[in-house]
């Protein structure tokens, strides 16, 4: 506030300001703006201002965000995914912010308060809080101490205070507004008000308010106490806890919010108020006043009533949104590994959905995931019929020639295991092995109505052991029929904001699912719906046409299934497989609209386009100069450069170039392992603070982050990731509370 606020009081309600009227936008004005978007852009993501403004081109016209990062990297500058994401993401924001800060000069204009000055402020924000902060002071308060005030007449005498005359006494100026019948009883009550109107006048201040928040997350510390401080909970570490505000990691501050909502702690952030006192002091009031101290104690009242509670919700928002943010990121980082686990294939799989009391279901699937039998047994605690159990599953193994046994990790799961492993010790087979898999979400899918269309005749436990047979087979197939945020692979996803964790999560899996691209004749409706420009109803009328018409034998009768109209056939045929048609290039990622492109490259090597998938077109597409060829077949060379590596791996899963999962025939127990001790594990999830490794015992370890390498890591993500193979070494055992702690770092 400071010099403006006292030469423009009437901007804060004291005084009415002559209006400046707002008219609709002209269409220059609107490329200006729209230039000055692109700008932002540019400059918050450090991008050039042409990609963007290419970018934002294509987004305009409906193409996504798979297809743009594709089929469009000439015109894009080959920006990826990520790139785009973000651009489409602030593209969002801003022109949100565009048209708010259009509202609020509308709503002050209403009002005649709208000055040049202020305009130009609000134009000028980069972020809705500013805006918001500036439309403040005039935005329709419910009834306030100041209000009342005002209507009362203490307007006037505010103003002589703030004025801030060298001469004069604040107690005999108030006794002039002393008027019983407008509820005015004394000179007291009348400075009383008068000092309600300015602590509500300073507390609006814009620049105030921006300056506050940064000296908070600052200066500022988050102390935790408990409510009950003998009562046992997670929270313990946080029932007598403070660290400053600007070194809170992500996921305390997710974990003392919960631990707040939960009741089980209380919160507060302190920060020393003399300093903001001596602040606002310096900022507003001069050194020589006859009311400066009736003005000290304004700024004070302003300060700890109104300013320090909102102050205090809007840092500790803006943590819990930056928090939240790297929750969201964590848990798609954490998502797309998951999805883009090797499929194990060509094996015929028995999915077991452990349990007690209910016993495990069983499922027998082929190779291709279709369903040859279900079963039950009780192997477990309170039931214990081990060998009625191990006929059971020698049946089932011997009559479908079963390969791989999958546990779910969920209840029971050690158990069944420590069961199988003993079947497999007994039966010898050189080609049986067991596995455990994340039952994440299986419960989601088998209790939707995808699963009961798809099984109408079995109950939830049963279609939860097919879903765990075939998520080993192939993860995405499987894992695209859950919702995303039910996978739990992140931290606290149940504390975010959920819509932005959906939205998130679906771009994460319309991502894998385009990386790797779909069967035209095998993929789900559920899988389908996520390749680029498909949606669901567009994804059961390609099913509907493939049962009705038989398999397809080329993408161009994609154009065939009704509803899918060119835009949509456009942005999806590029990521739709047809293995065995008739067209070679439609088992590639190739797209149509570069056969022709094909058809010329194959001419100027002089080989026949049957020849796709030969060693002897392997070593001519080697040899290519992509930059020569591209001047040549007059095509982009970023474009050429994906031709010729799809020619020559036709069919290519890109899955199929990271390990496999870890399959065993023996089970691990906690008491086995002692510090030093050498292991094979999986990553199951990865967190701000370390990694979590399934070694094969009824707990994952857990590597913190300060021993996952040698060297320094910034982020656990930017050494491991989900369904990562691992060596790590026990470095310590807590048998009473089943933790283990490991190290990647070699003794």
């Amino acid at each position: 506030m400071a010099k403006e606020t006292k030469e423009k009081v009437g901007n804060t309600g004291l005084e009415q300001a002559e209006g400046v009227s707002v008219a609709e936008l002209t269409p220059e004005e609107k490329a200006r703006a729209e230039e000055r978007i692109l700008r932002q852009i540019a400059t918050e993501l450090k991008l050039p201002t042409g990609k963007v403004k290419t970018t934002v081109g294509l987004l305009d016209e409906g193409n996504t965000i798979p297809f743009i990062a594709r089929y469009r990297k000439e015109m894009t500058g080959e920006l990826d995914e990520n790139q785009l994401r973000d651009i489409e993401e602030r593209l969002q924001y801003i022109r949100g912010l565009e048209e708010r800060k259009r509202e609020v000069l509308r709503l002050i204009a209403e009002q005649g308060k709208l000055t040049d000055e202020l305009r130009a402020a609000v134009e000028a924000s980069a972020k809705l809080q500013e805006v918001e902060d500036l439309y403040r002071p005039y935005r329709q308060k419910r009834k306030t101490r100041a209000s009342v005030a005002r209507e009362k007449g203490l307007e006037p005498l505010a103003a002589w205070l703030w004025s801030q005359p060298r001469t004069g006494a604040a107690m005999v100026e108030a006794a002039r507004y002393v008027d019983e019948s407008k509820g005015v009883e004394s000179a007291e009550a009348a400075l009383a008000g008068a000092m309600d109107i300015l602590a509500e006048t300073i507390a609006d201040d814009a620049k105030l308010r921006a300056w506050l928040r940064r000296f908070t997350h600052d200066n500022g510390v988050i102390a935790t106490e408990a409510k009950d401080k003998t009562a046992e909970s997670v929270y313990e570490m946080y029932y007598e806890y403070s660290e400053p505000v600007r070194r809170l990691p992500p996921h305390r501050i997710l974990a003392i919010n919960r631990g707040e909502r939960e009741d089980v702690l209380k919160v507060k952030l302190e920060v020393a108020p003399e300093k903001i006192h001596d602040y606002m002091a310096r900022q507003f009031l001069k050194r020589e006043s006859a009311v400066r101290e009736v003005l000290l104690a304004v700024i004070e009242d302003a300060y700890k009533r109104l300013l320090a509670p909102s102050i205090e919700r809007e840092v500790r928002g803006e943590l819990t949104e930056k928090a939240e943010e790297q929750a969201i990121k964590i848990f798609g980082g954490n998502l797309r590994s998951l999805l883009l686990q090797p499929p194990v294939k060509g094996k015929r799989v028995l999915g077991v959905d452990p349990a007690y009391r209910t016993g495990c279901k069983l499922a027998a699937v082929d190779d291709t995931g279709k369903l040859l039998e279900i079963a039950v047994t009780y192997p477990t605690p309170p039931n214990n019929k081990v060998a009625e159990a191990k006929a059971v599953f020698r049946r089932l193994i011997t009559e479908h020639r079963l390969e791989l046994i999958v546990i779910g990790n969920g209840t029971a799961s050690r158990e069944t295991e420590q069961f199988v492993s003993s079947l497999i010790g007994e039966l010898k087979l050189p080609s049986l092995a067991y596995c455990i898999v994340s039952e994440a979400g299986a419960s989601v899918y088998s209790a939707s109505k995808l699963a009961q269309e798809e099984f109408p005749e079995l109950d939830v436990a049963e279609r939860s052991a097919i879903s765990i047979a075939r998520r080993m087979q192939d993860p995405l197939a499987e894992l695209v029929k859950i919702e995303p945020k039910a996978i739990g692979v992140g931290q606290y996803q149940h504390d975010v904001q959920q819509k932005r964790l959906s939205e998130s999560l679906n771009g994460v899996v319309e991502s894998a699912v385009n990386h790797v691209g779909v069967d035209l004749n095998t993929a789900s409706p559920s899988l389908l719906s996520y390749v680029a420009g498909v949606n669901g109803t567009t994804a059961k009328n390609i099913v509907k046409y493939r049962e009705e018409n038989g398999k397809f034998h080329s993408r161009k009768e994609l154009q065939k299934v009704p509803r899918l109209g060119a835009k949509t056939f456009e942005q999806c045929v590029g990521f739709m497989r047809v293995s065995g048609g008739e067209m070679p290039l439609d088992n590639t990622p190739i797209h149509p609209e570069s056969y022709t492109v094909v058809d010329r490259l194959f001419r100027e090597l002089s080989i026949p386009l049957n020849r796709i998938g030969t060693e002897e077109l392997k070593a001519s597409l080697q040899a290519v100069d992509p930059n020569a060829m591209a001047d040549k077949l007059q095509v982009g060379v970023p474009t050429l450069k994906d031709i010729l590596d799809s020619l020559q791996r036709p069919g290519r899963d890109p899955r199929e170039e990271l390990p496999p999962p870890v399959l065993r025939t023996d089970v691990l127990k906690i008491e086995d392992l002692s510090p030093g001790m050498e292991l094979q594990g999986t990553v199951r999830n990865v967190i701000d603070f370390g990694a979590f490794v399934d070694i094969g015992i009824k707990n994952d370890g857990l590597v913190h982050i300060s021993q996952l390498s040698d060297s320094y890591v910034k982020h656990p993500m930017d050494v491991v990731s989900v369904g990562d193979v691992v060596t790590v070494w026990v470095l310590g055992v807590d048998l009473k509370k089943g933790k283990v702690s490991l190290t990647m770092k070699q003794p």
